[in-house]
Parts: C-alpha cells; structure tokens; sequence
C-alpha cells in the first residue's frame, strides 16, 4: 500500500533540502584528493583559503595548503591527521603559529615548508618533539632567540639556509644578514646581542674587579698600620732604684 501524499511531501522536501545544502565536513570546490607515489595526497593549492580548510580525510599524507592567504595556524589545525608526514604552508601570509599548531604530528610529520610568508619570529614549543626537515627561508625573520633555538632541534632542507635573513623587525645592524652565519657568531639566547656570552664576560669582570678591590684594600690597610707603628714615639724602660743593700753586696763584691 503506498502512503498517502500529506506523508510523501514533507519527506522529499527533507531529501530536497538535504541534497542542496553543503556538508560542514566538505572541502572546498577547488581542492581534490590525488594518490600520488602511491600516497594519499590532498591538495589546496591556490583555492582562496583565508583558515585551514575542513573535510581533509584523515588517511591524508601529503597536505598542500600553499599560495592561499592564511594568516594564522591554530592549535591543533591539523591533530586529526594521524598519518600526515608532509605539510606545504608556503607563500601564504602566516605571521603567526600557536605553541600547538602541529599538535598530534610528532610521530608522523617529516617535511614542513613555511617559506615565503610573513613569519618575524615562532615559537620554539610549536617545534618540540617533531623531528621534520623545514624551509624557513624568505621571511623577515627578527632573528631572535627562538628562531635560534628552533633550528638547533630542526633539520632545515637543503639549500634554503641562505634564505633565512633578518628583517626590518631585527636590530638594525643585523637587517639583510644571513641568520646561520650570526648565529655562529653571536648567542642571541641572552641580554642583548652577544647574549649569553657578554652576559658571562660581566660576570666574570665584575668577580675579578671585586677580588681586586680587596686585595687593594687589605694593602691600604697593611701600608697604614705600618706607617701609625713607625710614628709613634718609643717607651722608655723604666729605672728602677738601686737599694743600699744591693749596693753593699755589689761593692763586695767588685
């Protein structure tokens, strides 16, 4: 028996309204997923994206987000992809990363590329426990004391060392220089530029100057008392009076 129509029309206009409307999970119309190399590849490239897209399935290896506009990477954007082991954030406009933007790929992340951005400075524990190799070349980097300590725990890709100068937001002397080769020179984990070395120079000056200071003094003190000795006048011995028996005995004796 078929239903009657008062209960077919209200079920196709749910399905109508169902198959118009977009899923929320959906990426967007410009992005597609390829296998390459026999690895599940999503890419993004030049789609407009102004945040981190929706709908990258979770078996993804290769994501491409380059050449859209992205300003930021938030915490956790990509902890649903357990299995990513390459990420493209190149020539977009990241100025900032959170401490947990690649949160959940410490064990599976292998290559990042943050090139051509915006980026002046990051944050060391956005790095921790990733063992990647990355491109950070073509920011105006601050060259701070967190861009240093992030490239002792990364891997740079070959060849983009070059790439990593200090920008306008550095101090003025270091604008234009290549940041590996000041980072040999200077310790910028420290007060100022020199850092943790001048720091230790102080330091130590300032001990030496402190133990001069007194062996200076003790011996202002030693040449004093020396010269207050000397001035003062010599005690007579005093004599005592001879006794007219002494004196008898001493004749009697001569």
């Amino acid at each position: 028996m078929l239903p009657p129509a008062a209960c077919l029309l209200p079920l196709l206009l749910i399905i109508g309204i169902g198959d118009s409307m977009p899923s929320p999970q959906s990426p967007p119309q410009s992005c597609y997923v390829a296998e390459e190399a026999g690895e599940r590849t999503f890419r993004c490239s030049q789609a407009g994206l102004s945040t981190v897209p929706t709908g990258i399935p979770n078996n993804t290896r290769k994501l491409y987000l380059d050449a859209n506009q992205l300003a930021s990477v938030p915490a956790g954007a990509f902890q649903h992809l357990p299995v990513l082991e390459e990420l493209d954030l190149s020539h977009n406009a990241l100025a900032y990363l959170s401490e947990a933007a690649f949160q959940g790929l410490a064990g599976t992340l292998r290559h990042l590329d943050l090139s051509a951005n915006q980026l002046a400075s990051v944050p060391v524990e956005a790095f921790v426990g990733l063992q990647i190799q990355v491109n950070l070349s073509a920011n105006p980097w601050s060259c701070d004391c967190a861009l240093q300590e992030v490239i002792r725990q990364v891997r740079l890709a070959p060849g983009t060392g070059t790439g990593i100068v200090c920008g306008p937001g550095a101090q003025p002397d270091l604008v234009g220089q290549e940041f590996l080769l000041l980072a040999k020179e200077e310790e910028l984990c420290g007060t100022g530029r020199g850092g943790a070395r001048r720091s230790t120079d102080v330091a130590l000056l300032v001990t030496m100057g402190g133990w001069l200071m007194l062996v200076v003094a003790y011996l202002i003190h030693y040449m004093w008392q020396n010269q207050d000795e000397t001035r003062r006048p010599l005690k007579r011995v005093p004599v005592l009076p001879v006794r007219s028996e002494d004196s008898s005995i001493l004749s009697t004796v001569v």
